[in-house]
């Protein structure tokens, strides 16, 4: 049997095109990618169907987006309240500070948790995500006697289908803080 090799791009103000047909005694298939708007797509098609199925991929460009609001502590240090990349959003540890302030919302570990999920929430909001998308957090504690506090209060914002999450003693946390989490959410 013929041999047959089709490659080629096309692109315009809107979509950019690529894809690759080849048809021989070692290939079985013909693969079409497309990239638009960030997102690349496949097309594959077994040899001698007439069914085409469309399947999206899961990658997107990596494009890279600093996240920040005034309804959140500001960072204090190089980094930033959050990232959105891929389709994720990385959120810094965050720490009971009150926004536009250097002061802790309380000095017991409960406030701290509640401002502390306040911050998060804030930023997950600017981000364009919420407590639903979360995917993973990272609970950072001065003392793990506190656990079963913060457990409940960051409990209560996950009532239902709870993302993973790791637990930690420190031994000393930024500014003095009792606790501090981070979060990784979907956008």
């Amino acid at each position: 049997r013929k041999s047959h090799l089709l490659v080629g791009a096309f692109a315009s103000d809107f979509h950019r095109f690529q894809f690759a047909f080849v048809d021989s005694s070692q290939s079985s298939i013909m693969q079409i990618a497309r990239v638009a708007s960030g997102t690349r797509s496949c097309l594959t098609i077994p040899r001698n169907s007439r069914r085409v199925t469309f399947v999206p991929m899961t990658t997107r460009a990596s494009a890279r987006e600093v996240v920040s609001t005034d309804q959140a502590p500001g960072a204090v240090g190089p980094y930033s309240q959050a990232i959105k990349a891929g389709g994720m959003v990385y959120v810094s540890g965050q720490v009971a500070l009150v926004p536009g302030t250097k002061d802790f919302a309380a000095q017991d570990v409960g406030g701290q948790t509640e401002q502390v999920m306040k911050n998060l929430e804030a930023i997950l909001r600017a981000a364009g995500s919420d407590f639903s998308k979360v995917v993973k957090c990272t609970i950072l504690l001065a003392d793990m006697a506190d656990f079963a506090e913060v457990n409940a209060i960051y409990g209560s914002r996950f009532p239902e289908n709870p993302p993973a999450r790791a637990t930690f003693a420190v031994k000393g946390l930024p500014l003095g803080a009792l606790v501090e989490i981070d979060a990784v959410a979907m956008e």
